[in-house]
């Protein structure tokens, strides 16, 4: 593969530091490395393959990059990212800016890699908890046509960011010391909580977060036939986003049948041996690139039905590693 300029925007937050670590780990072609950030960031030297980059205040026009990897926020991209790509760069953006534009590939590349290649000079990533989702149940959508998919999440402090994270840890830590936590972060205090509330109410009743599992599956999958329903969950862990889903499918499908799929679907590890209490958690899904799936039963609410548990790092498959990926396979060419 050829060697890329690579600007990372919004690199001091938790999912620009990921990427830093996903663009190392990974061995990506670089010519050159730019880190940019907010002006009280510039300065900032982040650790990559053994030396120290300054990040830099983000400039006004184009960054003179083949590539920016962005995760700075809706406002920004909207305002910044068409300036990016009519300079040049192919924009693979993290926010939701541009999610929901007819003319923008969303992708997750184990799904619709090819929508890479329509790309008017931007890309943009998933909400993370759709990405974690996509990849457990498109293996099993090809093989036997989800109908209905009924999902519960349990969201990560890791969804609010580097910020949710600390007030996790700190409130925690308050609450443990006999004081009472607080939230600014949250709509309430997290820890020893759960919050059945990410993002805002919309008029049918559902969170935006729950819509955004809606709307990106059905443009990612380019299916809109397939009825779902969600609860998102904000819960007290720090990192991986946990989904129980009940899924009704066309054709007949048993446990046995879809453990079978999912043992061959990339990205996907599957964690199934309950008798030995092995199954899909946060703890050993974070910092794993992989989704884990277990619990794969049959459902007794459908006749064709299945449930399964799917666990995978959100700063990871739900961001900065799916960036990175579909950086490659731009790379790599249809």
């Amino acid at each position: 593969m050829r060697e890329l300029r690579v600007a990372v925007v919004g690199a001091t937050g938790a999912v620009g530091r990921e990427i830093l670590k996903v663009l190392e780990a990974r061995r990506f072609p670089l010519k050159e490395l730019r880190l940019y950030a907010s002006p009280r960031s510039a300065g900032v030297r982040l650790p990559f393959m053994g030396e120290e980059i300054p990040v830099e205040p983000l400039p006004e026009g184009p960054l003179g990059v083949d590539l920016v990897l962005a995760s700075a926020g809706g406002a920004l991209s909207k305002a910044k990212a068409p300036i990016w790509a009519e300079g040049g760069a192919l924009v693979v953006d993290n926010s939701s800016a541009f999610r929901y534009e007819p003319w923008v590939p969303l992708v997750v590349p184990e799904v619709n890699r090819e929508k890479i290649f329509t790309h008017r000079g931007l890309i943009a990533n998933p909400n993370c908890t759709t990405a974690i989702l996509a990849m457990a149940l498109w293996p099993l959508h090809r093989a036997f046509r989800a109908r209905r998919v009924i999902v519960a999440t349990y969201q990560a402090a890791s969804g609010a960011g580097a910020k949710g994270m600390e007030e996790l840890r700190h409130e925690a830590h308050r609450f443990l010391h006999g004081e009472a936590p607080k939230a600014e972060v949250f709509p309430h205090p997290l820890p020893f909580n759960v919050i059945p509330q990410i993002d805002a109410f919309q008029e049918n009743g559902y969170t935006r977060e729950e819509m955004k599992v809606v709307w990106e599956t059905h443009k990612i999958f380019g299916d809109s036939s397939i009825r779902i329903s969600a609860t998102a969950v904000r819960v007290p862990t720090l990192r991986a986003h946990a989904e129980a889903v009940s899924v009704e499918f066309a054709e007949p499908v048993t446990p046995e049948a879809a453990r079978e799929v999912l043992k061959s679907a990339p990205g996907v590890e599957l964690v199934d041996e309950p008798e030995e209490r092995r199954y899909p958690m946060p703890l050993t899904a974070s910092g794993k690139w992989e989704v884990e799936v277990g619990r794969v039963r049959k459902s007794l609410a459908f006749e064709n039905g299945l449930d399964f548990f799917v666990v995978g790092d959100q700063l990871l498959k739900g961001a900065a590693l799916n960036a990175v990926q579909i950086a490659e396979e731009w790379l790599r060419g249809p």
